[in-house]
């Protein structure tokens, strides 16, 4: 198969590589099931700060879905070196979505009811947003943006909070605010962002897998 010629080559750590269209497109549908979430779940938050009545908290449960396999979408095409964690994150991404299929299939409220009267349901649920978490950080570590250093210690310290009922109702309005703001910026952001810089060294995800190989020989 001939090389395109105005395919770029670029120098990794373990030798050269270029960046097809496949690659690229993986980036994109990464980044859109970013914008997706992001907006669901800015519009589910702003519904709960600004309006909060019956009529909202239905529609709470269908947004969420769409959150989760917007996240779940995200997951499955995020390029991380270390393959263990990418496994985990969707690990976690599966254990919080059964878990609120559970509660909400089985509970006669509201799925957003049943989490905020019963917040030991994070316990399953919140897994969802660990994997999350593990998105912000992962974004934090590689490209040091202000947003997801904020979000990364943010959401797990809001939902231990509200586990442990120690936070101020007006302290977890406020934290959820920001979450849904920064996490706007956050696939705003992303979307202008150059996409070699999503898919990384792939020279380095070639000798990872060129690795585990002669390990699984042995």
């Amino acid at each position: 198969m001939t090389q395109h010629a105005s395919e770029a080559i670029y120098q990794g750590q373990f030798g050269e590589f270029t960046i097809n269209d496949s690659d690229r497109t993986g980036v994109i549908v990464y980044r859109a099931g970013l914008m997706v979430a992001a907006l669901t779940f800015a519009l589910g938050s702003a519904l709960v700060l600004l309006n909060y009545d019956a009529v909202n908290l239905q529609i709470l449960t269908p947004l969420f879905a769409c959150f989760c396999i917007a996240l779940g979408v995200s997951l499955l095409t995020i390029h991380i070196y270390l393959a263990a964690l990418h496994r985990l994150l969707q690990v976690f991404w599966v254990i919080g979505t059964l878990s609120a299929v559970f509660f909400a299939v089985s509970s006669l409220e509201p799925l957003a009811i049943t989490i905020y009267n019963h917040p030991t349901t994070l316990f399953g649920i919140g897994f969802v947003f660990a994997a999350l978490t593990g998105i912000y950080f992962k974004e934090a570590f590689c490209f040091n943006r202000v947003e997801t250093k904020v979000l990364t210690p943010l959401v797990p310290i809001l939902l231990l909070g509200h586990i442990l009922q120690v936070l101020p109702v007006q302290w977890e309005q406020t934290m959820l605010a920001v979450w849904a703001i920064f996490f706007i910026v956050f696939a705003l952001r992303k979307v202008v962002q150059p996409i070699p810089p999503d898919i990384g060294d792939k020279s380095v995800f070639a000798y990872l897998k060129q690795q585990g190989s002669k390990t699984s020989e042995f």
